[in-house]
């Protein structure tokens, strides 16, 4: 009899063991699944706020950019350009002025009003670049011809005529006898700068 009750409340001890064992297990169980959870969600809120830093510091720069830009002003040393294009000899003159006082400071929309009738071709706080279109040719077609043994230049005028512009020291009894056939037609140049590179090479 004493054995049988011996058995029994040694099987019920191994049974309460298991039952506590169980329990306990579970326990840490649900607990190392709450905390995998926690560190997940922790990664994907930082995640979130990398995210919108990152967005937020890109949309500020866009902003700088924009305001940079849109209010670009000229500064005192800015330099002032105009180019012509001619219709009828298709070239291009390209006047480097001072810049006007009173442009100092003006942003783009202001240049852009005061020169209506041309094109900004470019725009910086250092540079400006006017462009325009005009009928008729440039002022610098010249033609070089012998006159009386000197080397003289001409102008070609917007009504066919040619205008003395200079009579130089050259004589064309030193020239070759080809440079002289061609000075006694006359020879066009365009261009101030080859104008003046030709009558070097004769100097």
């Amino acid at each position: 009899m004493n054995k049988v009750i011996a058995t029994i409340i040694y099987i019920i001890v191994i049974l309460g063991a298991i039952i506590m064992g169980m329990i306990i297990f579970n326990h840490k169980s649900n607990k190392f699944e709450a905390d995998k959870f926690a560190k997940v969600d922790d990664l994907e809120e930082e995640n979130i706020l990398d995210d919108c830093t990152d967005e937020y510091e890109e949309l500020e720069a866009n902003k700088i950019v924009q305001a940079n830009s849109k209010d670009e002003k000229i500064s005192p040393y800015c330099s002032f350009t105009i180019k012509t294009y001619y219709k009828e000899c298709g070239h291009i003159k390209s006047e480097y002025l001072k810049l006007p006082e009173e442009l100092v400071n003006c942003t783009k929309e202001q240049i852009k009003e005061k020169y209506k009738e041309y094109t900004l071709e470019k725009f910086s706080s250092n540079e400006i670049v006017l462009y325009q279109e005009k009928e008729g040719q440039c002022d610098e077609h010249y033609i070089v011809k012998d006159d009386e043994g000197k080397v003289k230049i001409y102008k070609k005028e917007q009504n066919g005529e040619n205008s003395l512009v200079e009579e130089t020291d050259i004589s064309t009894e030193y020239l070759t006898k080809t440079d002289i056939m061609n000075m006694e037609k006359g020879i066009e140049i365009n261009g101030k700068q080859n104008l003046n590179q030709f009558i070097e090479n004769f100097e």
